[in-house]
């Protein structure tokens, strides 16, 4: 893997190799370090508003608690007041008596008075002699059913704390409402106390945060936010499972469509059933505003110091590059063999004095590379001249033995019978002589080559009457296929005289030659008397050996040095033979008769 990292960027060239570089050592650590001090000064102001939060709900806990306790506090006295009792349970004979009651008991007009935590106060008490003044209320069935009733029955003397409507003022106030048990007359009333609303609203009004009073049922007390007075936590979107479920601590969550942190502290007065929460919001968007617009800021002006160092890099880059790409330019003309070429570059550093180098060396190597061809060319001349001497002489090594023998056996013939087929093989030995007489030339055409088989295989058959059959098999395409002279006509001859001419019986010598791919196959068949591998391993040591021996001079050797000469080294002979199965030469050249030198 970083071998690959390696090899990239030994491939680029240098301009951006540069800038990568810059952008590497410099642009990427910038950026690095302006991410972190913006996103420390955003958690910054994330974590002061946080701590401000705490700091401000603990201050309306406080603040409320004030207020509540007051409250609470006068529950517990009239819970105590033997007068409230009296009048409470007292049996009424005449509306005078009631009023007369009702106005000696002040202690409710008093209160309210004197604290100013307390709105008003009134007690449900169940008794058919009493009026309702709005203190004393006989409560109705109506009331009787209310939630707010039934929980204060329930809550068998608790305090209990709802958000409920005033029935004199038609409001809705944080009431704490607690069942009073009178046991000697084995009765009981309810106590309703209201809050001052005001003194709460006042309380959360001097608030930055959005900060709420929410009491047991989700229902928003007191508000910063009027117009979420009276609301539900669900009516503002706010319905969360940590926070509808009670629980206090921080949360985060979307409030009114922002993402906000909300911080919830419960406010559970003494003795009571229930209690209230207080809850503050605000907007983690709103809160880093400021560090956003100072990030933005900050951003903007590493971006624009960064482009600014980037366009410098860019230009200073292209100074380099241009004078490397000016020595690139003439190092490709001298690869293109311009050797005697001159690169001038200014100044002296290394590029410079890469120049100067360069024209050095362009100088000795014109000079060295006009020595080269000279000598390439004086070697190739002397090559030329030996490959032709070479080829003539080859051609011309021709064992007169087949003549001679030829010349008897048709003396012989002419001298028992006077036939007209000797006529034939006189004028077929004339054109094998003629045709080698002409074998100086250095290419002539397959077909040619195989007529000249033919006319030999047909003067042996007429040596050897019908111990010698043979068979030529030519593919029409491989004809005009250019081929050096007397490669075919060697190995015939030692097909016939080495190994049909000890075979009693004769035999028959087979010439293909067919086209395969781009190249002709050329083979020779016979089934005469074979080999023994010893015998097939001395002569392909003599095909390999690097000089010739006297007695090679003519035969299969001769074809060999010449097809590899001509086609190249994979095209020589190949030769298989087993003793009793005959003996088979075969070998390929170029279908276009494309040389090899």
């Amino acid at each position: 893997m970083w071998q690959r990292w390696i090899t990239a960027i030994n491939d680029m060239k240098l301009r951006t190799k540069l800038i990568f570089s810059f952008i590497v050592v410099v642009f990427v650590p910038v950026l690095i370090v302006g991410f972190f001090l913006t996103g420390q000064l955003r958690a910054m102001a994330l974590n002061n508003a946080v701590e401000q939060t705490a700091i401000n709900v603990e201050r309306v806990m406080k603040r409320t608690s004030d207020v509540i306790d007051v409250a609470y506090d006068n529950a517990y006295r009239f819970a105590n007041d033997e007068l409230l009792e009296d009048v409470a349970n007292r049996r009424y004979d005449t509306t005078y008596e009631v009023v007369s009651a009702y106005r000696d008991f002040t202690e409710f007009r008093d209160t309210v008075g004197l604290y100013k935590e307390i709105s008003s106060v009134r007690f449900y008490m169940d008794n058919p002699t009493m009026l309702n003044n709005w203190e004393f209320i006989p409560p109705t069935e109506r009331i009787v059913n209310a939630p707010w009733y039934k929980d204060a029955v329930e809550a068998n003397g608790l305090a209990v704390w709802r958000y409920m409507e005033d029935e004199r003022y038609l409001k809705q106030t944080l009431s704490l409402v607690r069942k009073i048990d009178f046991w000697e007359h084995r009765s009981f009333g309810v106590l309703v106390l209201n809050v001052n609303m005001e003194m709460l609203q006042d309380i959360l009004l001097q608030e930055t945060f959005d900060t709420m009073i929410v009491d047991s049922n989700d229902r928003i007390v007191a508000a910063n936010r009027t117009d979420r007075i009276g609301l539900t936590l669900a009516d503002i979107d706010m319905v969360q499972d940590p926070i509808t479920a009670g629980e206090t601590g921080r949360f985060e969550g979307v409030v009114d469509g922002q993402w906000s942190e909300i911080r919830i502290e419960s406010l559970v007065p003494e003795a009571s059933a229930n209690g209230l929460r207080i809850v503050s919001v605000f907007s983690i968007e709103t809160i880093v505003a400021d560090a956003n617009r100072i990030n933005r800021l900050a951003l903007s002006v590493i971006g624009a110091s960064l482009v600014l160092s980037l366009l410098l890099m860019y230009a200073f880059s292209g100074m380099l590059s241009s004078r490397m790409l000016r020595l690139s330019k003439h190092i490709q003309r001298m690869a293109a063999g311009q050797w005697r070429t001159t690169v001038r570059i200014d100044g002296k550093d290394e590029i410079g004095q890469l120049a100067r180098q360069f024209n050095s060396m362009s100088a000795s190597i014109a000079d060295l590379m006009d020595e080269v061809e000279e000598t390439n060319r004086q070697r190739s001349l002397l090559e030329s001249k030996q490959n032709e001497i070479r080829f003539k002489m080859m051609a011309s090594q021709i064992n007169p033995h087949f003549l001679f023998n030829a010349l008897e056996s048709i003396r012989m013939r002419a001298h028992l019978k006077g036939e007209k087929e000797i006529s034939r093989i006189v004028r077929l030995l004339g054109k094998m002589m003629r045709k080698n007489l002409e074998a100086g030339s250095r290419v002539i055409q397959l077909a040619d080559e195989i007529d000249m088989v033919r006319c030999y295989l047909e003067i042996q058959s007429f040596r050897y009457e019908d111990r010698l059959k043979f068979e030529l098999h030519v593919d029409p395409r491989a004809e005009a296929t250019p081929i050096p002279p007397l490669i075919i006509q060697p190995l015939v001859e030692n097909a016939v005289i080495h190994g049909l001419e000890n075979k009693e019986n004769g035999g028959t010598v087979r010439i293909r030659a067919d086209v395969v791919g781009d190249r002709v196959r050329v083979c020779v068949e016979d089934d005469g008397i074979g080999m023994s591998p010893e015998t097939l391993q001395r002569l392909n040591e003599t095909l390999q050996a690097p000089e010739e021996l006297e007695h090679n001079r003519i035969g299969m050797r001769n074809v060999h040095v010449r097809l590899q000469l001509s086609f190249g080294p994979e095209h020589g002979l190949v030769i298989r033979s087993a003793v009793g199965e005959g003996t088979s030469i075969h070998f390929y050249i170029p279908l276009g008769g494309n040389r090899y030198v």
